[in-house]
């Protein structure tokens, strides 16, 4: 049985997806991400490199921990399918209380959104009007969500392997965001010309070529991105590493070095998305740039995501 949203010196809240939809729309989901982007920037968010638990038989548990100085600190952990539920556990670090436990999918998925969109409004055009996704599953779906409050797009081309998806994904999204949306038959169709593009793909090979995307691109990159399988093509990533360092940013350089079998981006040689959030890069710097967002999920921000969403269920 579900317990009341939880005071001081009671039982921690225990939330679910039902709450999360609730109460963390895209532009509070946002704030606290591109908050947290900022304290980690300025030494106040504590965000280690992920952690694997190997439990044997093929099975295990992933661990990702945060600390924001004098307020919270906190862990997630999920198992390593696809499909796995994820629990956030929130402390109080003034008190040392536990303050929520949230289980579910929509805290992460929407974390990785939010997140997307703080890169977009960083390095995207400011007059970026049209978005392709190559990918129509949930992460997908929660880039769309979020850099809508970012960017007032006009239109967004969905492809996928599946078309049926595809056209699931675009019925949806005309309904929810009030934009056209149409279904691509190709990538390549998903991909030319738009201001933005999304890759959220599970595959370990290119999904794109290089010379589809249009001067003035936005790419935000969700899948595989190592040396050995990358839903990324090797040339475009030899193509902005060797025109300017700062044409690739990440969310957390710690944890671009550590993914397992290296990153085919050089993490030394991209800009850390704190620092444009905090105003310490300018992000993009000229309108014909290609850009490109390595998402890796910095630790601490579903911490930070969770105690934005304990204190709006406090509220009430």
């Amino acid at each position: 049985m579900k317990l009341p949203y939880g005071r001081s010196g009671t039982s921690p809240l225990l939330l679910s997806d039902a709450d999360v939809r609730i109460h963390l729309d895209a532009p509070t989901a946002l704030a606290a991400v591109r908050r947290a982007l900022v304290a980690h920037h300025e030494g106040a968010l504590v965000a280690p490199a992920r952690l694997a638990a190997e439990l044997g038989r093929g099975s295990g548990l992933v661990f990702t921990a945060g600390q924001l100085a004098g307020e919270c600190h906190g862990f997630r952990v999920y198992g390593p399918d696809a499909g796995s539920e994820q629990l956030v556990a929130l402390w109080d670090s003034a008190g040392g209380r536990v303050r929520a436990l949230v289980t579910g999918h929509e805290l992460g998925v929407r974390r990785t959104g939010a997140i997307g969109a703080v890169a977009a409004d960083l390095w995207a055009r400011p007059d970026a009007r049209t978005i392709g996704l190559v990918g129509a599953g949930t992460q997908a779906w929660a880039q769309l969500w979020a850099i809508r409050s970012v960017r007032e797009l006009a239109e967004a081309v969905v492809f996928s392997r599946r078309q049926s998806r595809a056209r699931l994904f675009a019925a949806r999204a005309e309904r929810a965001f009030g934009i056209p949306v149409r279904v691509a038959s190709v990538a390549r169709e998903a991909v030319l010309g738009r201001d933005v593009v999304i890759l959220a793909t599970s595959s370990a090979v290119p999904v794109i070529e290089a010379s589809w995307l249009s001067p003035g691109t936005h790419v935000n990159t969700l899948g595989a991105k190592g040396p050995e399988r990358s839903e990324v093509p090797f040339d475009l990533a030899v193509r902005l590493e060797s025109a300017r360092t700062d044409l690739v940013c990440t969310d957390s350089r710690a944890q671009l070095a550590a993914l397992d079998g290296g990153s085919l981006f050089d993490p030394s040689r991209t800009v850390e998305l704190g620092a444009a959030a905090a105003g310490a890069h300018p992000g993009r710097t000229a309108d014909d740039q290609v850009t490109l967002f390595c998402s890796v999920g910095l630790a601490g921000t579903e911490v930070v995501l969770a105690q934005t969403l304990a204190e709006r269920c406090e509220r009430g």
